[in-house]
């Protein structure tokens, strides 16, 4: 063929290839009219088109036209040992008019030619001196694909790149827009939540040494097990956790296993095809994808299936799973927080729970402490429950009665802080003007009168007193009166302050 022919027809291919890949950004449909182009002027039997995947290091086919038994959509490349790694790391065209096996010793190599394939050419995909993968064609005959082929399928490439560059792009962008709206509905179903603070509140000893646990793992990656009873809040500590750590602009997405039905709780998990079980009327994301890249929340764990425990195990360990009814293996980068109000070592010794998943589970356990180890915040807690639900229903509410906090202070609480909360809100609820109404006659298990806990109930709410006021004090550098000042802060007189500052040891 004289130059003139060849320049010719190089410039049709440009014209035509220009003309389809610039359709659109969808990328099926790129590949498909690229197929078109490449059938009318290189004669070939397979050609594909190769992705390179960061995560896996290597590459990901989607298929063009006549894929072989052996490869499928999807399916995972090596870059050692095939023409495609080659002519990604050169950027230049590797073109075999006769396929040695032992040029490219890969396994994927190998399949080809022992399902026939004896020629072919792969060139890179370059967009803004950026690799993006490669496209490949390949033959069942000996010299079919000439070097001629190999260069007007670079030039095709040249055209393809830019088109893949911005279908890939916008497709980046697709996904973090659902990926937002997904969040986004995940977190306004939180905020509509019937338990959720807005900030740890206490001073006690006890607190505050899982607040420094918290403080020292919360940057890290690791598991965190958080250990506590009914109502402690755990998923409280386990915000504070996600929010002091790298992964805080992220979602922190929950799961309650012991609210989702048995049969359900693998596709809340890891999510499911459509079709994948009766009802399964479209696909749907699991809450490890959705948690990508973010911190996922297992409540209850101990109330997960033994027949379930091995494919958690693995997400894990491997960070990988499959949804049901797919195949595709899909990859997660997931913070676990798991929580229990069990004695998961019993479980495990009851072969209920899988020994190998609770030690994986346990690389961090933090105990969370009941309400009664910590008493010392109940006049805090009930003062911040009071406000926050005063300000709610819109009432005024200036005080508690003394004889409601010694009341709370010596109550067992079973249901610990969320009990807490419910008695002060329904006392905000009974509350007529602005001093708080606690029913406390209403308190189950409370079976002591106060009076026969006086001495000790005033010693303890003297300390507590005591320590406030200290506290109060060392923020404000002190100062007793003026704007500002500690008076001002406790609402008191400071004559007032100053005597109970004297009666605590406080003040010379």
């Amino acid at each position: 063929m004289s130059n003139s022919k060849v320049e010719k027809k190089r410039f049709e291919i440009l014209l035509e290839a220009s003309s389809s890949v610039s359709a659109g950004l969808n990328l099926t449909e790129l590949l498909m009219a690229v197929s078109i182009v490449l059938r009318k002027y290189i004669h070939h039997d397979f050609a594909g088109m190769s992705l390179f995947d960061e995560e896996s290091g290597m590459f990901r086919l989607l298929a063009l036209e006549s894929p072989p038994e052996y490869l499928e959509e999807g399916d995972l490349i090596p870059l050692e040992g095939t023409p495609d790694g080659l002519a990604f790391k050169t950027r230049q065209a590797v073109w075999r008019d006769c396929l040695d096996p032992n040029e490219f010793p890969s396994p994927t190599v190998k399949k080809a030619f022992d399902a026939g394939m004896r020629s072919g050419c792969a060139v890179p995909l370059v967009s803004r001196d950026k690799l993006l993968g490669v496209l490949g064609v390949a033959s069942n005959r000996e010299s079919s694909i000439t070097k001629d082929d190999a260069e007007v399928l670079q030039l095709i490439a040249n055209q393809v790149a830019g088109a893949v560059d911005n279908a890939l792009q916008f497709a980046e962008i697709e996904r973090l827009k659902n990926q937002l709206a997904r969040e986004k509905l995940y977190l306004e179903e939180e905020l509509q939540s019937e338990y959720n603070f807005a900030e740890i509140i206490g001073r006690s000893p006890a607190l505050k040494k899982v607040l420094h646990h918290i403080e020292t793992v919360a940057p890290t990656d690791s598991c965190v097990f958080l250990i506590g009873e009914t109502g402690t809040g755990k998923e409280l500590f386990s915000r504070a956790i996600h929010n002091l750590s790298r992964r805080r602009d992220r979602t922190l997405v929950k799961l309650n296993c012991a609210a989702i039905p048995t049969g359900l709780l693998e596709s809340e998990l890891f999510g499911h095809e459509k079709g994948a079980f009766t009802g399964a009327v479209t696909t749907r994301v699991g809450r490890f994808e959705l948690a990508h890249r973010g911190t996922l929340l297992l409540d209850e764990i101990g109330d997960i299936p033994l027949e379930l425990q091995p494919k958690l195990l693995r997400v894990l360990q491997e960070r990988e799973f499959e949804r049901l009814g797919s195949s595709r293996t899909v990859s997660t980068d997931v913070r676990l927080i798991a929580a229990t109000n069990c004695n998961l070592r019993e479980m495990v010794d009851e072969k209920r729970f899988r020994s190998d998943l609770y030690y994986r589970l346990s690389v961090f356990p933090i105990e969370i402490p009941s309400l009664r180890e910590r008493r010392e915040d109940i006049p805090l807690l009930a003062g911040y429950f009071t406000q926050k639900h005063a300000r709610r229903m819109s009432k005024r509410i200036e005080s508690i009665p003394r004889e409601s906090i010694e009341t709370l202070a010596v109550y067992d609480f079973p249901g610990n802080v969320r009990e807490l909360e419910n008695i002060i809100e329904r006392a905000v609820i009974l509350t007529r003007g602005t001093k708080l109404e606690i029913p406390l006659t209403e308190l189950q298990n409370f079976d002591r009168p106060v009076t026969d806990n006086g001495a000790r109930v005033n010693n303890f709410l003297a300390d507590v007193e005591r320590n406030h006021i200290a506290e109060v004090l060392k923020d404000v550098g002190g100062r007793i009166a003026g704007k500002g000042g500690a008076a001002e802060i406790l609402g008191l007189p400071a004559s007032t302050l100053r005597h109970r500052m004297k009666k605590f040891g406080l003040l010379d």
